[in-house]
């Protein structure tokens, strides 16, 4: 989905929220946790500042409403805020994006066996069916997207590298649904290692890639954080001029470089860091209103393209 369409699709749940709180009683409160990863990388910079300024305006909307937020820098302490909130914070319900999705799947499963409810977002937990709303881009069309570009523009026998995320269920999807679109084209994966969606990560694994391959194509970097270490490695290795490398959720720097025909970063494949938005304010919408919000809310992955890049360049975005 288009930035513009997203945040459009989301300030008409706030109009339609402003409405419930017509017919809901005063008197009434709850208290919403929020658990996050830290701003690590810019994805998680953006997601950060969309939920922040969410949270703001919904307090300021709904007197009767307040949140917790907590972020988090490794699974540990995620588990810890989450457990917390629940022994202390007396939560009605939780929206988390989990660090990683085997360490956070029990105690949010004790936060759903509690009686609260529960939205994920973004990567989901190791065991399905626990949360009441799950909240993400399609993860499987991101890998997609990218799959069948590398299809259309590699020939048979063209050499790839990908760098895989945290380790997480989002992660497999996306992993999974490019190797399938890449299925059958005599296109060739020399490796796949985890760059953890984090830059420094990424130099250090595309290193390893360059010292190992003295061919590399094309590389699938699956973020737009990892893509700028995996350039930044290319560039020190003298190879920048062998291959060409697709990120993915429309960084706003990677954007204008795909808009300015930069060779070296021709597409991009979008996953909107404002998806903690409509997480939130959706979750607000189930304790202010009788809105059914329950199940899944899948934001679709769109190819970014020279043609059509300056719909997603924002250059005021935190992200």
């Amino acid at each position: 989905m288009k930035r513009r369409q997203f945040f459009g699709a989301t300030a008409a749940l706030a109009m339609s929220a402003s409405l419930a709180t017509m017919v809901v009683a005063e008197d009434k409160t709850y208290t919403i946790g929020v658990s996050i990863p830290s701003a690590t990388h810019g994805f998680m910079g953006g997601l950060n500042w969309h939920a922040q300024d969410t949270i703001k305006r919904l307090e300021t909307t709904y007197p009767n409403v307040k949140f917790v937020l907590a972020t988090a820098g490794e699974p540990g302490k995620q588990v810890d805020d989450i457990e917390d909130m629940l022994a202390t914070r007396n939560i009605d319900g939780l929206v988390v994006l989990p660090f990683e999705s085997e360490p956070l799947t029990g105690p949010v499963k004790a936060v759903k066996d509690a009686g609260k409810w529960v939205t994920v977002v973004d990567r989901g937990l190791s065991q399905p069916g626990i949360e009441d709303l799950y909240v993400a881009g399609d993860n499987t069309a991101f890998g997609r997207v990218a799959g069948e570009y590398f299809r259309a523009n590699l020939p048979s026998g063209a050499k790839v590298v990908i760098l895989r995320g945290i380790p997480t269920t989002l992660d497999n999807e996306r992993v999974d649904a490019f190797e399938k679109a890449i299925d059958g084209s005599g296109i060739e994966v020399l490796d796949k290692q985890h760059g953890n969606w984090n830059r420094d990560d990424a130099f250090t694994v595309m290193q390893d890639y360059l010292s190992k391959y003295p061919k590399i194509d094309a590389v699938w970097a699956a973020d737009d954080d990892m893509a700028l270490g995996v350039m930044e490695a290319i560039a020190a290795a003298g190879r920048s001029d062998e291959m060409w490398i697709v990120g993915g959720a429309g960084m706003k720097e990677i954007i204008k470089r795909i808009m300015d025909g930069d060779k070296q970063i021709p597409v991009n494949v979008t996953y909107p860091p404002a998806q903690i938005s409509s997480a939130i304010e959706m979750t607000t919408l189930h304790f202010v209103s009788a809105a059914p919000v329950s199940g899944r809310f899948i934001i679709g992955s769109t190819l970014v393209t020279p043609e059509n890049a300056a719909q997603f360049y924002f250059p005021d975005s935190p992200f």
